[in-house]
């Protein structure tokens, strides 16, 4: 016995091709029509149970109109968000707390709709939100440029002319790939 085979690494490498090792390739995107309202409730409910959804960062893309806040009310109901969802449309954002979970759940709504220029992003202090523990859900984030973080999924909804959506969920980290592949 060696002293490589009596001392497991500190820092643990994957193994490689070399190795024998067969990677199965992550999703880099989902593609689903939602043919309603419920569909979009059904896949909130499917992605409020993904336990590592509550540190995500999610934005929403789409026209006026296409559904992103409407995801994000049944997203928040999913998750055991109580009393009045409002678009952050004026505010900016809309804080958002689930005390049922330990430790709580904080949840963070933005819509950058009427930023004007990125740099508003962080005169309003949201580095430090951002840099905190939490759910980040962003509506309009092109509007706040480079400043905010990778997102762990980007949504963008479409609205069709049967009423339906076509979405596309694409996942830009790690921890948005796993969520994804849950999604599935």
């Amino acid at each position: 016995m060696n002293h490589s085979s009596r001392h497991p690494p500190i820092v643990e490498t994957a193994p490689s091709a070399a190795d024998g090792a067969q990677e199965a390739p992550l999703p880099a995107a989902l593609v689903l029509h939602w043919p309603d309202e419920a569909a979009t409730a059904a896949f909130a409910a499917r992605l409020a149970a993904q336990p590592t959804v509550v540190d995500a960062f999610i934005t929403l893309h789409g026209d006026l109109g296409a559904g992103k806040t409407t995801l994000v009310r049944h997203l928040l109901r999913a998750l055991g968000v109580q009393g009045r969802i409002k678009s952050p449309t004026y505010a900016v954002v809309e804080p958002h707390a689930v005390d049922g979970c330990v430790p709580p759940l904080s949840i963070w709504h933005f819509d950058f709709y009427r930023f004007d220029d990125p740099r508003e992003w962080e005169d309003a202090g949201f580095r430090d939100i951002f840099a905190s523990g939490g759910l980040k859900l962003a509506e309009w984030p092109e509007k706040a440029g480079a400043l905010l973080p990778p997102a762990d999924l980007a949504v963008t909804i479409t609205a069709q002319a049967d009423e339906g959506r076509a979405v596309r969920i694409a996942a830009h980290t790690p921890r948005g790939r796993a969520l994804l592949e849950n999604l599935r």
